[in-house]
């Protein structure tokens, strides 16, 4: 029953770990102006803003140069609640545990965008070059915590996250747009998810029947880090505007996008801290390499844009994105060289070689709809933009496997934004971006619970072991706000 129980955990973690950025690469639309429309910049897209969200609108950015950057302040809470069982088990008739808290933090993080485009003296055509930083939710929760009653523990959702600190992602894009006549604009490009991503959490070596010790038990309890990369994925993106509508005071227009999935094939390497408890005093583990592979989705966006007015100064936008979020349904952790090995535990064989791993996810489809507006004015001789929007989105990730490693609430954007042009010409463009992102409160009834303790066995009968304890159920908070400013240089 005690072979492979700790070297397994091992695999286990890093499959775990390695899918941090899956969920929670996108808790916001990205870029300072389309964040100002909440996202509604699919049919609207006439600026370098259209790498991300439709690559058409590069042929109305012209010769331009984009530069921006946000912060994405992340917040969020966890009040783990567990069944109360038994030695045997079975469950008692008290109901369930609760443990304290805890709390999530992001680091002060600009995260960028840098774009340009020209048109290389190429007729009809239009080229880009992107930069872009996903808005990405690095987040931080305690190792330990106060527990009822001011003890220091070890704190509750250690076994799914303490840190994401150091993780660094970003994509970078190559475009091409063709605008064959003044009503169509069709646009296509590369892209290449790039960067590293780092995570560390709390593994179990305490074996589930608790032969040895007792679930949970802190001397048990390992740490392990991971840091895969560097990635290089590879994907695509496709995207058509028409103006089906136009005249001197209104103008309607139709976008859509489609945006290839990324397929993710990394090195890793681990660092891992043997848990303290005796079995454990003279061991060690040797090895560090693997690869890690999951798959981020495909998005189908679309959208309607309305102008009008005198000099068409109004927009409003309404979009419909769709992420085919089911497609990402396990990740895999495959050691390579000479794998991964635990040596030297009390009861286990001398070597234990680390095999492959999968791990489901089980995540889902969503959708989310997005509507957006901006009105130009005057502002003593210079233009004024003012813009706002509102966005809802529905979580990838269903309550039964929700986590602190994947906080994906559904959610709800309220955007502000301005941008003033300034120049001989009013040729730069100053943008700014308020935005506040609502989840909303979630509560994972340990029943339904389905993620378990790393404290797996695999043995020639049991390969595949599933955890009695779930240590994802409980009630889940998230907020976000983002701030940002850039600039916008038509050369």
């Amino acid at each position: 029953m005690k072979k492979g129980i700790f070297a397994i955990t091992i695999a286990a973690s890093l499959a775990a770990t390695s899918l941090a950025p899956a969920a929670g690469l996108y808790f916001s639309d990205r870029g300072v102006r389309p964040v100002g429309r909440a996202g509604a910049f699919v049919a609207g897209a006439d600026d370098l803003g259209a790498l991300w969200y439709n690559p058409a609108g590069v042929a109305f950015a012209g010769d331009s140069l984009l530069a921006d950057a946000s912060w994405l302040r992340f917040g969020s809470s966890f009040q783990r609640r567990t069944v109360v069982q038994n030695p045997d088990g079975s469950e008692t008739t008290q109901g369930a545990n609760y443990f304290p808290e805890v709390n999530g933090t992001s680091p002060l993080l600009p995260l960028p965008t840098l774009a340009i485009s020209n048109s290389l003296g190429a007729k009809d055509w239009n080229f880009a070059f992107g930069v872009l930083a996903p808005y990405s939710a690095l987040t931080t929760y305690p190792e330990n915590q106060l527990a009822f009653g001011g003890r220091n523990v070890p704190a509750p959702q250690r076994y799914s996250l303490t840190t994401l600190n150091g993780s660094a992602l970003a994509v970078l894009t190559l475009n091409a747009a063709y605008r064959p006549t003044e009503h169509v604009a069709i646009g296509f490009g590369v892209q290449m998810l790039t960067g590293n991503f780092v995570a560390r959490k709390a593994i179990t070596a305490c074996p589930p029947d608790r032969f040895v010790c007792n679930s949970e038990q802190p001397d048990y309890d390992g740490v392990t880090s991971i840091k895969a990369g560097p990635i290089f994925a590879p994907s695509g993106n496709l995207g058509i505007i028409g103006i089906v509508s136009d005249s001197p005071t209104s103008e309607v227009r139709l976008g859509a996008m489609f945006q290839l999935p990324f397929w993710v094939n990394a090195p890793a390497k681990t660092t891992i801290q043997l848990p303290s408890a005796a079995i454990f005093r003279n061991a060690s583990v040797e090895g560090e390499d693997a690869r890690v592979k999951f798959r981020l989705p495909p998005i189908f966006r679309a959208g309607i844009e309305t102008r009008f007015g005198e000099k068409k100064a109004t927009r409003i936008e309404g979009a419909f994105f769709y992420e085919a979020w089911s497609m990402h349904d396990s990740i895999k952790i495959e050691p390579t060289g000479n794998g991964i090995q635990l040596k030297g535990v009390t009861g286990f064989p001398e070597t234990y070689q680390v095999g492959a791993l999968e791990e489901k996810r089980g995540f889902r489809d969503t959708f989310s709809v997005h509507a957006g507006v901006e009105h130009t004015l005057d502002a003593a001789g210079y233009p004024l933009t003012i813009r706002g929007g509102v966005s809802y989105e529905r979580s990838a990730v269903p309550p039964s496997n929700l986590s602190v490693l994947t906080v994906d609430l559904d959610k709800v954007q309220l955007a502000l934004g301005g941008s003033l042009y300034v120049g001989e010409k009013h040729n730069l463009r100053l943008d700014l971006v308020i935005a506040h992102t609502f989840g909303f409160t979630t509560d994972v009834d340990p029943h339904d619970a389905a993620i378990g303790h790393l404290d797996v066995v695999r043995s020639q009968q049991n390969p595949d072991p599933e955890s009695k304890i779930k240590i994802n159920g409980g009630r889940y908070t998230a907020q976000a706000d983002v701030v940002g400013v850039g600039l916008n240089w038509k050369y």
